[in-house]
């Protein structure tokens, strides 16, 4: 029987450390190259709080996958109409352009300038080149409902039906287009000759991402 290890803070925090702290180890060194005393140092926890909150460290990997999901959930709830379960309904074209917009716009921030999200990239890179069931909690609980959510929009906005082959496809590059900054960070700095993505290049990075939906939706309606 596993007993509570002793470690200062409450146990909340404790758990929550680790999370953040196996989250920049895991996706920064992949999970075989990370071991549980450096996610403990890291988290100035005791190590057997890992087998105590998480019963060791393929637990703390899919609690990992929870807090991504948890984030990108709450981000895309408090930006616009999504809660992972009811469709989009009765939207005018130019009301689901306008969510649209908005959801961009607040991915593209969110991507640029939240520090967090270099460690949550990093570990569902590492996910999407080596699958586990992290990956499967990731795609079900955020990637998968959201993006058929901005499918749904499309087709409000366009006519295009939400599950088309090109409609899925053509979400999948406006989500692309905004995750490059992110991934390609280091690069996009030494090109544009900038020393940090502060609030004026996170601010430059999100009207060409606009603009770029805009003519794509200019496109799609006939405009």
């Amino acid at each position: 029987m596993q007993t509570r290890p002793h470690h200062a803070g409450s146990s909340e925090q404790t758990r929550q450390a680790l999370i953040r702290a196996a989250l920049e180890l895991f996706g920064g060194k992949g999970f075989d190259g990370t071991s549980t005393r450096e996610i403990a140092a890291k988290a100035k926890a005791n190590i057997a709080s890992i087998a105590y909150h998480f019963g060791g460290k393929e637990g703390l990997r899919n609690a990992c996958a929870d807090f991504i999901v948890e984030t990108i959930r709450g981000a895309a709830a408090r930006a616009f109409s999504f809660d992972g379960h009811d469709p989009v309904t009765a939207a005018d074209p130019d009301s689901a352009a306008e969510e649209l917009r908005v959801a961009l716009e607040t991915m593209a921030i969110f991507v640029t300038s939240r520090p967090e999200m270099l460690s949550i990239v990093q570990f569902i890179l590492r996910e999407m080149a080596h699958p586990t069931s992290a990956l499967d909690r990731i795609y079900t609980g955020v990637v998968e409902p959201v993006h058929r959510h901005l499918c749904q929009l499309w087709e409000a906005a366009t006519g295009e039906p939400a599950e088309e082959e090109t409609t899925r496809i053509t979400v999948f590059t406006l989500i692309g287009q905004v995750l490059y900054f992110r991934i390609g960070r280091e690069v996009v700095m030494r090109r544009m000759n900038w020393q940090a993505v502060g609030p004026r290049e996170s601010a430059m990075i999100t009207a060409a991402v606009i603009n770029n939906l805009d003519a794509m939706l200019r496109q799609h309606r006939g405009a």
